[in-house]
C-alpha cells in the first residue's frame, strides 16, 4: 500500500494507521455444510494519506467479489435502521417539495429499506444495487431496482431509461467504492439541474476519538470526514451545501450536495463540521500515532474480561453477526473456547460461521433456551435497542460491549 497512491488525492504520501493483520472478508461467513473448506485472508492495514487526510485500505478483492450473490447484509432487519430511513423520506419530501412526480433514487439500495417509503407514498423510485439477493428482496417490496454496480456508465444509462432523479441517497456506500472519482462522477451525471444528493457515512471523526477500530473491514475502502470528502466531490462539480450530524453507526455524517450551479444555499452544518474536525486536528497527522496504542488496549480489555469469565465458569455468547464483530474478534483472537456462539436475526447469516475464528451463527432462539451468563454486543452502535429487544423476550444475563473501552451492563 505505501507505494501506491491515495485513491482520493493521487498522492503517494502515506503512512500507517492500524494493521489488525490477515483476515477473510467480514461478511464472508461460512455454511456448516462447507466447515472443512479454507478460507482466504486478505492484509488489513489502514493507512492515513498525509496529504488530503483520508484514511484508506488497499484494494485487496473487487467490489465485484465482496458483493456477490451470497452477500449477507439485509438493512431491513434492523428496526432503528428502518425507522430512520422512513424519517429520511419525510423529512427530505419536505424539504424539497417532492411531489408524485418526483424520482428519487438511492444508489447500493440494499432491500429496498429506504425506497420503499417513497414508493409507499407513490413516487418514482428507482434502486442501483449489485447484491442478487438484496435486489431481489427489494423488488418484492416493489422497489423497481436495477442490479449494477453504480459509477458515470451506469448513470448515464440509468438516466436514459428511468429518467434524471430529483433526489439520490448513497447511505454507507461511499466507504465501499474503490474509485471515488468514477462513482462520485455518477451522481453530476445522473441529477437534474437542481437535484439532491446524500452522502451518509460513519464519520472519521468518531472513529478517531471513540475507538472505533472495528468499522474497518475489507468492504471499506475509505474512513471519511468532511474535507475529502467535499474536496472529492468538487472535482465532478458537486457542491456540498449542507451537513448534519447522525448518532447512526457510531456516528454518521449526512452530506448534502448538489451541481455547483444549483440555487441551494449553503447552510451552516458545514462550517460547524469542519470546525470541529479541526478542533480535534483531524489534519494532523500526529493525532493519528496513538490509535494502534489505543486499540491494543481495547484488545487487552476484552481477552481479560473473557479470560476471567472463563476461569470462573461463566457462559458467554455474542449477538449480531456483524462485520465489525468480524474484525474484531479476529484481530483478538477469539474463538469458541471463549465466545460459545452468535446468534442474529437474519437468516441469512444463520447456520453459518464467521469467517476467520469460525464461531457458529444461530438464529436468536438459540440464545433464549441458553440464556448465557454474559451477552457480548458485536453491532455496539445498536446496544440500546439490542438489550431492550433480549431484555423483552426474557434473556438475564449481563450485556457486554467492547467499544470505545470494556461496559458491563447488568
Amino acid at each position: 500500500m505505501t507505494n501506491l497512491s491515495c485513491r482520493a488525492c493521487g498522492k503517494t504520501n502515506l503512512k500507517s494507521l492500524i494493521d489488525v493483520g490477515m483476515t477473510p472478508l467480514s461478511n464472508a461467513m461460512v455454511p456448516f455444510a462447507r466447515a472443512d473448506e479454507g478460507e482466504v485472508s486478505y492484509p488489513l492495514h489502514a493507512f492515513t494519506c498525509q496529504d488530503c487526510f483520508l484514511v484508506q485500505l488497499g484494494e485487496f478483492q473487487t467490489p465485484q467479489a465482496i458483493f456477490a450473490e451470497d452477500y449477507v447484509y439485509f438493512s431491513s432487519f434492523s428496526t432503528s435502521w428502518l425507522e430512520h430511513a422512513k424519517r429520511y423520506a419525510v423529512d427530505q419530501t419536505a424539504r424539497f417539495d417532492l411531489g408524485p412526480d418526483a424520482h428519487i433514487s438511492e444508489v447500493a439500495s440494499n432491500d429496498g429499506y429506504l425506497l420503499r417509503w417513497f414508493a409507499d407514498a407513490g413516487q418514482k423510485v428507482t434502486g442501483i444495487e449489485p447484491a442478487d439477493g438484496c435486489a431481489e428482496a427489494a423488488r418484492k417490496v416493489g422497489v423497481h431496482t436495477e442490479q449494477q454496480f453504480f459509477g458515470r456508465k451506469t448513470a448515464r444509462a440509468v438516466a436514459a431509461s428511468r429518467g434524471k432523479a430529483d433526489l439520490m441517497a448513497a447511505n454507507n456506500v461511499l466507504a465501499h467504492v474503490p474509485d471515488l472519482d468514477d462513482f462520485t462522477g455518477g451522481f453530476a451525471e445522473m441529477l437534474k439541474p437542481e437535484g439532491v444528493v446524500t452522502f451518509e457515512f460513519p464519520h472519521l471523526l468518531n472513529m478517531m476519538r471513540y475507538n472505533q477500530f472495528d468499522t474497518i473491514y475489507h468492504e471499506h475502502f475509505s474512513y471519511l470526514a468532511l474535507r475529502p470528502v467535499m474536496e472529492v466531490l468538487a472535482k465532478n462539480g458537486l457542491r456540498v451545501f449542507d451537513v448534519q450530524e447522525w448518532p447512526t453507526h457510531g456516528g454518521s455524517l449526512r452530506v448534502f450536495a448538489c451541481h455547483e450551479g444549483a440555487s441551494h444555499d449553503e447552510h451552516s452544518g458545514v462550517a460547524e463540521v469542519l470546525a470541529a474536525e479541526e478542533e480535534y486536528s483531524l489534519y494532523d497527522i500526529t493525532t493519528y500515532e496513538t490509535f494502534g496504542e489505543r486499540v491494543r488496549g481495547i484488545k487487552d480489555g476484552l481477552l481479560s474480561f473473557l479470560i476471567e469469565a472463563r476461569r470462573k465458569g461463566e457462559t458467554v455468547a455474542a449477538y449480531g453477526a456483524a462485520a465489525k464483530g468480524s474484525t474484531l474478534l479476529n484481530y483478538c483472537g477469539v474463538g469458541t473456547e471463549y465466545v460459545s456462539y452468535v446468534v442474529d436475526r437474519n437468516p441469512n447469516k444463520q447456520n453459518r460461521f464467521m469467517p476467520g475464528i469460525r464461531i457458529p451463527t444461530y438464529g436468536v432462539e438459540h440464545m433464549q433456551a441458553d440464556n448465557p451468563d454474559h451477552i457480548l454486543i458485536l453491532p455496539w452502535n445498536l446496544r440500546d435497542e439490542i438489550m431492550a429487544q433480549l431484555r423483552h423476550e426474557g434473556l438475564t444475563g449481563d450485556f457486554v460491549t467492547a467499544i470505545p473501552e470494556l461496559t458491563i451492563v447488568k
